[in-house]
C-alpha cells in the first residue's frame, strides 16, 4: 500500500509542475496573441495545477494510518478529495473554456502574433507527454501485477490519483492539438471563429473528462464492490480450502485506493469442528492476503446450510 501510494505521489508531483509551468506559458503566449483558444488552455492547465494540489491531499489523507475513530484506515478520504479536483476541472477549465470561446464566437477578437502561442503549444505538448507517460508507465506496471489488459485496468481501479492523471493529461494532450488547430483555422480564414470554437470544444472535452472522474469518485464512496474477476478469484480461494463446503455469501467493498475489505458467510463442512474451523479461518485470510495484496480486511462467517 505504502509502495503504491508513493509512485502515484510521484506521479501527481511530476503532473502538477508541469500544469504549473505551462500554465503561466499558455497564459502570457494567449495575452500576446489574443487568442481564446490559448487563454482556455492556460485555463485548462491552471484548472489542472489546483487539480494536482488537491490530488496530492488525496493521496496524503488515504495513506494515514487506522485509530480508533477510523477503524478501516482513511481511504475514503482519498476519494473526496479526488471528487473535489474534479469539480475544480469542471468549474475552472470547462467552465471558462465554454464562456470564453462563446464570447469570442459572438463578439468576435483580432488575433496578432500567434508564433509565441505555437511555440508554448509545441512545447506544452511534449511536457504533457512526458506526464502522460509516466503514468501510463505506472498503469502498465499494475496491470501486469494484476494479469490484467491496462485499458480495462484504467476503468476498474481504485487509485483514483492515477486515474485522474491519466484522464487529464490525455485531455490536455487532445486540448493542445484542438488548440492548435483552431490557430491554424483562423490564421488561414482570417477570422477568429475557428479560434472561438477551439476554445469551446476544449471546454467540452474537459466537461467529459471531469464527469467521468466524478462518476467514478462518487461510485466509490457510495461503497463499490471489488472488480468481478477479483470477487471471482476470491471465491474461489475460499472454495479452494478443504474445510469449506460452500461460500453462502460474499460481499466485498473498496475501502480506499488500493484496498479491499471482504466479507463471506461459510458454510463449513461438520467434520472440521472448532479448533479446525478457527484454523481454517486463519489460512484462508492468509491465502487470500497472499492472492491479493488489495485484501485488507477478512471477515468470515461460519453460516451453517441445508445440504
Amino acid at each position: 500500500m505504502g509502495g503504491k501510494s508513493g509512485e502515484s505521489l510521484g506521479t501527481v508531483l511530476v503532473a502538477g509542475a508541469a500544469n504549473l509551468a505551462i500554465a503561466l506559458a499558455k497564459l502570457i503566449a494567449g495575452l500576446i496573441g489574443g487568442s481564446a483558444a490559448m487563454l482556455s488552455e492556460a485555463a485548462h492547465s491552471a484548472a489542472d495545477t489546483v487539480t494536482e494540489l488537491l490530488l496530492l491531499v488525496a493521496v496524503r489523507r488515504s495513506g494515514r494510518p487506522a485509530d480508533r475513530r477510523h477503524p478501516f484506515g482513511h481511504g475514503k478520504s482519498g476519494f473526496v478529495w479526488a471528487m473535489m479536483a474534479a469539480v475544480a476541472t469542471l468549474v475552472g477549465g470547462a467552465g471558462f473554456s465554454v464562456t470564453h470561446g462563446l464570447h469570442e464566437i459572438s463578439h468576435g477578437e483580432e488575433l496578432s502574433n500567434l508564433t509565441p502561442s505555437y511555440v508554448v503549444l509545441a512545447a506544452a505538448f511534449v511536457i504533457e507527454g512526458v506526464s502522460f507517460l509516466k503514468a501510463l508507465s505506472q498503469l502498465r506496471r499494475e496491470a501486469r501485477r494484476h494479469d490484467v489488459n491496462p485499458l480495462r485496468l484504467v476503468r476498474v481501479t481504485s487509485d483514483t490519483a492515477l486515474k485522474a492523471v491519466l484522464f487529464e493529461d490525455a485531455a490536455a494532450l487532445v486540448g493542445l492539438l484542438i488548440a492548435a488547430g483552431g490557430l491554424l483555422a483562423s490564421q488561414l480564414t482570417g477570422s477568429a471563429l475557428w479560434d472561438g470554437v477551439a476554445s469551446v470544444t476544449i471546454g467540452l472535452l474537459l466537461l467529459v473528462a471531469a464527469l467521468i472522474l466524478i462518476g467514478s469518485n462518487l461510485s466509490l464512496l457510495i461503497d463499490q464492490a471489488a472488480p468481478e474477476g477479483m470477487e471471482a478469484g476470491i471465491r474461489a480461494v475460499l472454495l479452494e480450502q478443504p474445510e469449506v463446503a460452500d461460500v453462502v455469501e460474499l460481499l466485498t467493498m473498496v475501502i480506499g485506493p488500493g484496498a479491499v475489505l471482504v466479507a463471506a458467510k461459510i458454510d463449513f463442512w461438520d467434520e472440521a469442528g472448532a479448533a479446525g474451523l478457527e484454523i481454517a479461518c486463519d489460512e484462508v485470510d492468509r491465502r487470500l492476503r497472499d492472492r491479493f495484496p488489495e485484501v485488507e480486511q477478512v471477515f468470515l462467517d461460519p453460516t451453517p446450510t441445508r445440504r
